[in-house]
């Protein structure tokens, strides 16, 4: 269950400031920041096993929703509420080091996700299995391709079965086959109760993958309910 109410983020932007205008700022206490809205007061509700797909232009505010619900960063105002626990597929690899080995990085990174290592031990071989790379485990990731660094980062993340999925546009991993694997992943979780929140440009798996669709526009809230009602109207305002 995800619960936003009067979700709000606002950010100081420092302005541009001559020596001239910077004095009476000094002095006299004049501002020299300006408040930026990335969010101003959303409201959804999602209940647990419920998918949420959030569609918005560049700079709408999709990401910076996705991360208050992660936790990465604070409301300004408003309260988010989540009930379990979270999987962020916001960031892939966030936590890799180019210098240690894709075997090593999956214990780092997993740690990082708090898993312990006896989980880890247990779900090493199907990590391994799901990204299809038997062959270069034991090769420092400085030497991965970009799609193979981002299908590792993708197989650790979904090693194990979270109460809440976040995804942040990381869906183009690898080819299209390895595309596809990633999201029979995503609906096996949804299909054991998991709560899904999408962030995506692409229409299509907004229906496909979501009960219910959040628009946003340049941090206010257009439209929240039925997906499919939410993505016709997106399409005719784009």
């Amino acid at each position: 269950m995800i619960i936003a109410q009067n979700l709000t983020k606002i950010y100081k932007l420092a302005k541009q400031k001559t020596f001239k205008e910077f004095l009476p700022a000094l002095f006299f206490g004049k501002k020299t920041t300006d408040k930026f809205y990335a969010l101003k007061e959303i409201n959804f509700e999602i209940k647990k096993g419920e998918s949420l797909g959030i569609l918005g232009k560049n700079g709408s505010g999709k990401s910076t929703l996705l991360k208050l619900i992660a936790g990465v960063t604070k409301p300004s105002d408003g309260k988010i509420t989540i009930d379990g626990k979270i999987a962020p597929l916001i960031e892939l690899g966030a936590g890799f080091h180019p210098e240690l080995t894709g075997k090593e990085n999956v214990y780092l990174n997993a740690s990082i996700l708090g898993m312990k290592k006896k989980e880890v031990d247990r779900l090493y071989p199907e990590i391994v299995n799901f990204c299809e790379l038997e062959n270069f485990m034991d090769q420092p990731i400085k030497h991965y391709s970009s799609g193979m660094y981002m299908r590792l980062a993708f197989a650790v993340a979904v090693a194990k079965k979270p109460d809440v999925l976040l995804v942040d546009e990381i869906l183009a991993v690898g080819d299209i086959r390895f595309q596809e694997k990633c999201l029979n992943r995503i609906k096996e979780f949804q299909n054991q109760g998991t709560t899904l929140v999408l962030v995506t440009h692409s229409p299509s798996l907004i229906k496909d993958y979501c009960q219910k669709v959040l628009i946003l526009d340049s941090g206010n809230q257009i439209f929240f309910g039925d997906a499919e009602k939410g993505v016709e109207k997106y399409l005719k305002n784009i």
